[in-house]
């Protein structure tokens, strides 16, 4: 299970950062406080830590030296957004630097990119029956294996990384096939239908109007 430590003095951007990385499948501790997260940090073993750089007692400057010595990655999550601050906190070793205010997809996504560069990110998800290997991008059900192509099965790991959120046609293809949307939805439609019938997720994936797909995971919600 990934660990990640949130440091954000702001409560409510802590909230929405703790319950969005607990439904794609991370267990969340926050600090409120520099010294609150250097207490934590000692106490227990992160994959990774979301923190902010104007924090109380402690800023984030000082508690990233601090993560360097336990070897925990940083991703710099803060509202100072000029250039030389940036380039202030990727010298000191944070290995990317988000500035609010933030898009929640981006931030997931900036995530899984750390923790993969660490070889953290998570080898398989478990979802609404399904067992995903993500190392070789293979999927059962019931023990029988779930044939899907390339962009299938990358589809497939959009919706179960972002469950319970109204993915956008634009983004899911800008997501998928890494090119810009050019306004087609053909593409996009037919894969997601595609999708549900091989996987069994006719009733799970949801055409969202106007919108896109969503991805409905009952236990995620449950767990709030």
């Amino acid at each position: 299970m990934i660990r990640i430590l949130i440091v954000e003095d702001e409560e409510p951007i802590a909230n929405l950062i703790r319950i969005n990385l607990k439904n794609a499948g991370y267990v969340c501790d926050v600090a409120n406080t520099g010294t609150k997260g250097a207490d934590l940090l000692q106490e227990s073993v992160y994959d990774l830590c979301l923190l902010d750089i104007m924090l109380p007692e402690i800023d984030g400057y000082e508690l990233l030296e601090y993560a360097k010595t336990l070897g925990t990655p940083v991703i710099f999550l803060t509202a100072k957004g000029e250039t030389l601050d940036k380039v202030r906190g990727l010298r000191l070793g944070a290995e990317d630097y988000i500035t609010k205010p933030f898009e929640i997809l981006e931030l997931l996504a900036r995530v899984d990119t750390v923790l993969r560069r660490y070889h953290k990110a998570e080898q398989q998800i478990h979802a609404c029956g399904l067992l995903i290997d993500i190392p070789s991008r293979t999927v059962t059900k019931a023990g029988k294996v779930v044939e899907l192509t390339y962009k299938e099965f990358d589809l497939l790991l959009l919706f179960v990384r972002n469950p319970n959120v109204a993915l956008y046609r634009e983004m899911i293809y800008e997501r998928v096939w890494e090119s810009p949307y050019m306004g087609d939805s053909r593409t996009v439609d037919l894969h997601v239908q595609r999708l549900r019938k091989k996987a069994g997720l006719e009733k799970q994936i949801e055409a969202v109007y106007k919108v896109g797909y969503r991805f409905r995971d009952e236990t995620s919600e449950q767990a709030e």
